[in-house]
């Protein structure tokens, strides 16, 4: 391995800030770091809804195929978009402190702050099957746009009002590390629309035994939000749900403390049907809740819900 570190990332601004972010703290630890941005089929085909795209991985694959060839050390991904079963040789090298991995809704009218908030009839824009599922359970009425693109040309969309566009989905996360929080009308309650497995969650992907790399990035771990993302990405994987299915999940607070209770949703994609349950985390055991709390949703019709 050459002695700089070489970060594979996307080179859209949200993974660029990502990546310039690992790449500060290494820098800071005295690790040399050289970027490398890989395009994902995700970036290349942005016409049509990720759903409608065959196959999963849309923004991780080729990232993954070039560390298993060696071109770079680590991937940087924004972990909401990794699968939850990587590839043989690789593993997760560290979960970086999490930002609100709650969703944000964008919009153009003034005064408005929630998704019942908006006009009858409005244009709400997201090609998240999560997300719209979720909007169609609380607002049948709301005209769902699919709307991608990076996080600026997406918040741009809502602002000029393109395609009648009145509000949008995002994640918080995204609109913060951008400064773009300026543009949020507001945090939205994650118990009422719950956001994706791992949202605003960093995950570093090295070889599985690359000790040098794994070395490096140790220090950038953070355990709170390594344990919320195993606990959400176990109850992703127990469903068999791939990172576009309308499954939602949530680390919140109990009177126990924060961070201490998963909850885990599925909507139906016509939103007539919306289920949720909940279980304590166990700090030494995390993925057990994700099992846990995938068996009562099963139990009230999920697998019906996500078509199996």
């Amino acid at each position: 391995m050459s002695a700089v570190l070489r970060l594979g990332t996307r080179g859209s601004q949200l993974a660029l800030w990502q990546a310039e972010w690992v790449q500060a703290e290494l820098a800071r630890r005295g690790v040399a770091v050289e970027l490398v941005i890989v395009k994902t089929r995700g970036d290349a085909d942005v016409d049509r809804p990720l759903h409608e795209l065959e196959g999963k991985g849309f923004f991780t694959k080729e990232i993954e195929d070039a560390l298993l060839a060696g071109r770079i050390d680590v991937a940087v991904h924004s972990l909401k978009d990794l699968p939850t079963r990587l590839p043989d040789g690789l593993a997760l090298g560290a979960v970086p402190p999490r930002a609100d991995p709650a969703e944000a809704l964008v919009t153009r009218a003034v005064g408005v702050t929630t998704i019942p908030g908006l006009a009858p009839g409005a244009r709400i824009g997201t090609s998240s099957l999560r997300r719209a599922a979720q909007i169609r359970y609380l607002r049948p009425d709301l005209d769902i746009v699919p709307l991608r693109g990076n996080v600026p040309t997406r918040v741009h969309k809502v602002k000029e009002g393109r395609d009648g566009l009145d509000a949008a989905l995002l994640a918080r996360a995204g609109l913060e590390r951008l400064a773009l929080e300026g543009e949020v009308a507001a945090r939205l309650d994650p118990l009422e629309v719950m956001p994706a497995p791992g949202q605003g969650a960093l995950g570093l992907e090295v070889r599985s035994g690359d000790a040098r790399a794994r070395a490096a990035l140790a220090p950038l771990e953070h355990p709170e939000s390594g344990r919320q993302v195993a606990a959400e990405r176990s109850l992703l994987a127990a469903l068999e749900g791939g990172c576009q299915a309308p499954v939602a999940a949530y680390c919140g607070s109990t009177e126990q403390g924060a961070g201490s209770r998963l909850f885990g949703r599925v909507t139906a994609q016509d939103g007539t049907v919306q289920i949720t349950a909940s279980a304590e985390i166990d700090e030494g055991d995390p993925a057990a809740a994700g099992a846990a709390v995938a068996g009562l949703l099963r139990a009230q019709g999920a697998s019906r819900l996500l078509g199996r």
